[in-house]
């Protein structure tokens, strides 16, 4: 199986956004630079110091990107670790989902699409760099 690996939600203030999950839950937030998006991450567990993935089992991490009032970038989604990304792309548009963009490399993450899948949900697919 294919697992849920991070979750994502758009945020207008990204300030306001750490100070809040911080505040509320205990979250370790991180803000990055231009160079990735000014995405906001959000560490929700302990991940191992080799790996950075959750040492608990089940567990993710997130993060927050821009919002914006076009499809795509004003709901939350799930991401899914595959190990083809190529394969993967392949069977969504077989099975009536609908690839959004073109794949992209994230430094030291993986390679990433998202997608629509039957249902109008917003979901990303991840083949993670070799660790």
């Amino acid at each position: 199986m294919n697992s849920v690996v991070h979750f994502e939600m758009p945020a207008k203030d990204k300030k306001r956004t750490a100070d809040f999950y911080s505040k509320v839950f205990g979250w370790k937030m991180q803000q990055l630079g231009k160079e990735m998006g000014d995405y906001l991450l959000a560490n929700t567990t302990e991940t191992d110091e080799k790996t950075s993935r959750p040492k608990q089992p089940g567990a993710i991490n997130g993060g927050f990107f821009n919002y914006e009032d076009k499809p795509g970038f004003n709901v939350p989604h799930l991401v899914i670790a595959v190990e083809n990304l190529e394969e993967s792309m392949k069977q969504i548009k077989e099975n009536g989902g609908e690839l959004r963009g073109e794949a992209m490399d994230i430094p030291n993450i993986g390679k990433y699409i998202s997608f629509k899948d039957t249902e109008g949900n917003e979901v990303g697919v991840l083949q993670p760099s070799a660790m």
